[in-house]
């Protein structure tokens, strides 16, 4: 683990709360800002993080660290520890990270943990650097802080045996410096932190062109912090040239926090441009008045890349040519100017060797390098977090810049309104747009060999139809969008890359993966999306899809309905019936035809049109029997039975053992004329028949074939039909004990023909399942309230 990765490592772990789990079997513990006396007592043996930082600790105790033997990193930083004995680190051999700046340390005893990477002791009282007597054991530290007030060279002996990556060395303190002293040292990186306030009296005494002198010798990156004290020594900078020239190994220089006279400024940048110094960065840059307009020789350089960023500016009126002018005439490669506030910058006077310029965060208008002609070389421009207002103006811009391959106008409030030109650099391959409040209409003006386009963090609702082909784009961003559906990529028949994440797309075409089977990486993720039947056919292709689906299937959730709210779409299932209209109506046939002949069988097997029937016939007596008890007593006070039998003699068993027991009951509250017991001695038979007949509510003819070869069976039915129509009565009840044939009735039983044939009849049912209902309905046929014959005979 490098430095620069391990100080990220870091920052990730103090930005912790107290205890937070941050891999398996690791623990960050986060106690700074507590104002705590001592280290916290029963931390948990798993902590592999400790901030400790700005606290009121004064002393450190093996018992603090003992039960620690996975810490990793441990920040003691802005306490009061003035001594420290190392063997409170014993139990700690994994420990990579240990910072105890900014303390009140004067002595240090011990050696410390062989494994450190980063050791940071800077901003304390040590007299001098011979602060640990096995610096030189140490072989993987990587990163050293050190203070002190005198400085020589036998204290930095231990530490010029290691290799570091960057050393950090504050001298706000410093008493006394040996010459020579710094270039013991074997680092890439060397960053110095000057003194400021009244600590820079004491400085001037060491005289700081000595150490300045080493310092630039040292290393081949060095970092200089805090350049105000140099304002009372203007010759410093022009005297520059002579402490860093060409044959010096120093080629990255960083000046942090300076405060300085415009001349004075100039003067370094003069002094550095001439030097061997490749990449100069100017961070946190407060100008001091006055800004004149000062010669600057550009030649005889070896920069390639140039940066000012963080620029305050205390001057509100001067001309602005002579601060653009400067830089716009510089022949190097790169340029950065960052969050400058500067509103504009001049064209070259000259065909420029820029290949990178960096303006963002600034203010700069449309009219930037409008017309320019001499930016030829011109590959990489970014111009993002600006003030550029039209998209027109912006391809306009970049018309004669023939080398442009990269533009970034991204974070700036640019529109596209229709009929407005639109030119581009026909040499631009990337384009960023983002976050530039644009609309679909961005469409009708892009550069037409865009590979990589930019637009996400827009208002981009759809594509408008007939947009111009972009034939040869490689790379779509249209993430944070409002797009309801995805695009058709038919329109950029060469895309490889598409992100539409973050829109409002509840249901991706049917047809989107199949159109889009040259895009071998999509990003649809973390859309609102509809799970119903139109998305199947998205889950299923996304299965058969040879591209990536980037994010799948953790990203891709259902939102509606409610029902489904959260669901993985991999894990949603709707049946192929549901969705296919054709299945679903063969299924319904099939069904309908299935409970067609399952009824069928049903009725075949259980006889159920018989049971209907009887039911029928039930309903239909019933109805006429309550309507008949409705009537007044002397409608039928004249009935003595309830029903008249008329049967075969073949057919007497059946009627005596079957008919009349289960019609006549012990209550007596039906009675059954029968011939055998009631016809009247003395009388002719016909006598009796139609005493009987007129007598009885009802006539049951129980007919079978034995009652077409009777006789008197024939008598007794004409006179029952004959009182049908007399009386316009329904008193006929048919019942067929058997089946009867129509060829085998006789043509003399004429009658008893068309009774059948429109009449209902009651059948006879074999099984004895049905005899229950048989019965029922036969009792409810002839059930009415009739006189007793001692009530007729009283009445």
């Amino acid at each position: 683990m490098g430095g620069p990765v391990l100080n990220i490592f870091i920052l990730c772990y103090v930005l912790c709360s107290n205890f937070q789990l941050f891999a398996a079997n690791e623990l960050t513990a986060n106690y700074s800002h507590k104002n705590l006396p001592r280290v916290p007592n029963s931390l948990p043996s798993l902590t592999t993080v400790l901030d400790l930082s700005y606290n009121e600790i004064s002393v450190l105790l093996t018992s603090d660290f003992s039960s620690l033997s996975k810490l990793k990193v441990l920040n003691i930083s802005h306490n009061n520890i003035a001594e420290l004995d190392t063997e409170v680190l014993k139990f700690n051999n994994d420990l990579e990270y240990l910072d105890l700046s900014r303390n009140s340390l004067r002595n240090i005893s011990g050696t410390f943990p062989k494994g450190l990477r980063h050791l940071d002791l800077s901003f304390n009282s040590f007299r001098n650097l011979s602060v640990c007597k096995e610096f030189g054991n140490m072989l993987q530290l990587e990163f050293l802080g050190l203070s002190a007030e005198v400085i020589k060279k036998s204290d930095l002996k231990e530490i010029g045996t290691l290799q570091l990556h960057t050393l950090v060395l504050p001298v706000e303190n410093l008493l006394d410096y040996e010459p020579g002293s710094l270039q013991m040292l074997n680092t890439e990186k060397l960053h110095i932190v000057l003194p400021m306030g009244n600590n820079y009296y004491a400085f001037m005494h060491t005289d700081p062109y000595v150490i300045m002198y080493d310092a630039f010798r040292t290393s081949t990156s060095l970092e200089l912090s805090n350049i105000f004290f140099f304002i009372s020594h203007p010759n410093f900078w022009r005297s520059l040239s002579g402490i860093v020239d060409k044959h010096s190994i120093l080629s990255t220089l960083t000046l942090n926090n300076v405060g300085l006279l415009w001349t004075d400024l100039v003067a370094g940048f003069q002094a550095v441009w001439q030097s061997s110094v490749e990449y100069f960065i100017v961070s946190e840059l407060f100008l001091l008045p006055v800004i004149d307009k000062i010669q600057f020789n550009y030649s005889n350089t070896l920069m390639k890349a140039f940066t000012v960023k963080h620029v305050h500016i205390e001057i509100f009126e001067f001309d602005q040519n002579d601060v653009y002018s400067l830089f716009s005439e510089m022949m190097i490669p790169n340029m950065t100017i960052s969050d400058a506030n500067i509103v504009y910058m001049l064209c070259p006077s000259k065909n420029s060797d820029f290949i990178h310029l960096d303006f963002s965060d600034n203010e700069l208008t449309d009219d930037i390098f409008q017309g320019c002609g001499t930016l030829l070389s011109l590959e990489i421009l970014v111009l993002q977090r600006n003030k550029l207002y039209r998209l027109s103006k912006v391809g306009t811009m970049t018309a004669q810049m023939t080398s442009l391959r990269n533009l970034d106008v991204s974070q700036n409030p640019v529109q596209y309104k229709d009929g407005e030109g639109c030119y581009w650099s026909e040499s631009i391959v990337s384009l960023n747009l983002s976050s530039a409040e644009v609309d679909e209409s961005v469409f009708e003006c892009l550069p037409v060999n865009v590979e990589t386009l930019d637009l996400h963090n827009n208002q981009i609702l759809t594509l408008p139809a007939g947009i111009t082909k972009l034939k040869v784009l490689k790379e779509l961003n249209l993430a944070s969008n409002r797009l309801t559906n995805i695009l058709d990529c038919s329109y950029f028949p060469s895309l490889a890359v598409l992100n539409v994440e973050m829109n409002a797309i509840e249901t991706p075409s049917s047809d989107f993966l199949q159109k889009c089977m040259n895009v071998r990486a999509i990003n649809a993720g973390n859309n609102p999306f509809q799970c119903d039947c139109d998305i199947r056919d998205f889950i299923s292709r996304e299965k058969q899809s040879a591209g990536d689906i980037t994010g799948w299937p953790e990203s891709y959730r259902c939102q509606y309905p409610e029902s489904v709210n959260g669901i993985l779409l991999k894990d949603f299932y709707l049946a192929e019936i549901s969705c296919n209209t054709i299945i679903l109506l063969v299924v319904i046939f099939i069904t309908i035809v299935a409970v067609v002949i399952s009824v069928l069988c049903l009725c075949k097997f259980l006889d159920l049109p018989w049971y209907f029937k009887m039911m029928w016939q039930w309903t239909k007596t019933k109805h006429r029997t309550n309507a008949t008890n409705r009537n007044p007593p002397e409608l039928h006070k004249s009935f003595i039975y309830h029903a008249f039998i008329s049967y075969s003699q073949h057919d007497a068993s059946w009627v005596k053992y079957y008919l009349i027991p289960n019609l006549e009951k012990e209550d007596g509250s039906i009675r059954i004329c029968q011939h055998e017991r009631n016809f009247v001695p003395g009388r002719s038979i016909i006598e009796n028949i139609i005493n009987c007949i007129e007598k009885s509510y009802k006539s049951i003819f129980v007919l079978s074939p034995n009652f077409i070869q009777s006789e008197w069976c024939h008598y007794e039915l004409y006179f029952a039909h004959h009182r049908l129509f007399t009386e316009n009565s329904d008193s006929l009840i048919l019942i067929l004990l058997e089946p009867i044939p129509q060829y085998l009735i006789p043509s003399k039983y004429y009658k008893l023909k068309a009774l059948m044939a429109k009449r209902t009849y009651l059948e006879w049912p074999k099984e004895k399942s049905k005899h229950g209902l048989f019965w029922a309905n036969l009792r409810a046929a002839i059930n009415i309230n009739l006189f007793s014959p001692e009530e007729i005979c009283i009445a």
